[in-house]
């Protein structure tokens, strides 16, 4: 009988005796379907933080930035940002101006209405014609503020906080300034408050912009914008993509949550691999006598030690397909805010897939070392010992 007639003989025999090893599977099935389900549901957040970040992002839009400075972190002149109106493939308004927005962030402090945590999140001065620069902007109550005027505009994820429901006052240095407008951005979930960029900057005493936004006529010129902004000596700064600044800046955190993540999926694995082990060599142990009237009759040792390692790999199947199925079920779309940033979770077929890869490590891994005293049994000792 040649390895491959052997293998799949013993896999059948393997496999035929699942029910009456009920418990020992039931072992194998629960701790791989907990360790899979905790990675994937944790792998959801970074990345359904990632899906949001990049959910409206057009290859079209393009941020300007001093040379080396993060997003929206550059101190710009005013008469730099003055400058970038007149540079070329920008893309006229319904006003017949270029859509150039000018930036300024202030952080300011919000309260949670229901535990009450602080926490800091920028306000974002901008130019007034930030809706046709991001036209998934969209009211939702009120009206846009008005230039020159202490007014606020606040998205409907500021809910979650104290203080930013239409028509409230807020206090910022020593002014009230009044909610006038509530709206949606697209996929967003964050808290995002916008005023007037003039106003704000004379409130907080600032003379700089921190970034100044555009938006060309086609995605295809932006080469040919990045070269007039390099080659133009009036202007320190440096163009880049949206999808870039946005990868960016979504970097660091995204990695952070990948880190805790996989730190504590890994433990998880390990658990579930150390429960398959146990599982595993209870099974060799109980199946000795039919082990060793296997080799006997001529089985091969390197059939044996397959067919208990694919065994394994096939009992940790189950789940991994469990483990992602209740992470679904569970916890896609449902919304977290580590850190302060809002998001939604997002399970996701890649996430799925992962969560396979990492059961078949767990039943490979698991299924090693029983597979090997299996393949070992002396055929004598084994008699002997039934």
């Amino acid at each position: 009988m040649n390895f491959a007639r052997q293998f799949f003989a013993l896999l059948r025999m393997n496999l035929a005796g699942v029910t009456q090893r009920a418990g020992a599977v039931l072992t194998i099935l629960i701790g791989v379907t907990c360790a899979v389900g905790v990675l994937v549901s944790m792998l959801a957040m970074s990345t359904g933080a990632r899906l949001q970040a990049l959910g409206d992002v057009r290859d079209d839009r393009v941020a300007l930035n001093s040379i080396g400075a993060r997003r929206i972190m550059s101190n710009i002149t005013r008469e730099e940002a003055t400058a970038t109106l007149d540079l070329p493939y920008i893309r006229n308004g319904s006003d017949g101006k270029p859509i150039v927005v000018f930036e300024s962030l202030v952080p300011i402090e919000g309260r949670r209405r229901v535990s009450g945590t602080r926490i800091y999140f920028p306000l974002v001065g901008i130019s007034a014609n930030v809706t046709e620069y991001y036209p998934e902007i969209h009211f939702t109550a009120g009206r846009m503020f008005r230039r020159g005027l202490h007014e606020l505009i606040a998205s409907d994820a500021c809910t979650q906080f104290t203080g930013f429901e239409l028509g409230n006052q807020r206090a910022l240095r020593g002014i009230d300034w009044s909610i006038v407008g509530r709206f949606t951005q697209g996929h967003t979930h964050q808290c995002i408050v916008y005023g007037d960029v003039e106003t704000i900057m004379a409130t907080f005493a600032r003379n700089t912009y921190s970034g100044v936004a555009v938006m060309l006529r086609s995605a295809g010129d932006y080469e040919a914008f990045a070269r007039a902004v390099k080659d133009n000596p009036s202007l320190r700064l440096e163009a880049q993509p949206e999808r870039a600044m946005m990868e960016e800046g979504m970097k660091s955190f995204t990695a952070l949550l990948n880190f805790v993540s996989l730190f504590v999926g890994t433990i998880m694995a390990l658990g579930a691999t150390l429960g398959a082990v146990n599982s595993l060599y209870s099974i060799v142990d109980a199946r000795r006598r039919e082990l060793a009237t296997l080799r006997a009759i001529g089985f091969a040792p390197a059939a044996i030690l397959t067919s208990v390692l694919c065994e394994s790999v096939l009992l940790a199947l189950p789940g991994a397909l469990l483990g992602s199925a209740f992470a679904w079920a569970f916890f896609n779309g449902m919304k977290a805010s580590p850190f302060g940033f809002t998001f939604q979770l997002a399970v996701t077929p890649a996430l799925a897939v992962l969560g396979i890869e990492w059961a078949l490590v767990m039943g490979l891994a698991g299924g090693l070392l029983p597979a090997l005293r299996a393949a070992r049994v002396p055929v004598t000792a084994a008699l002997r010992a039934t």
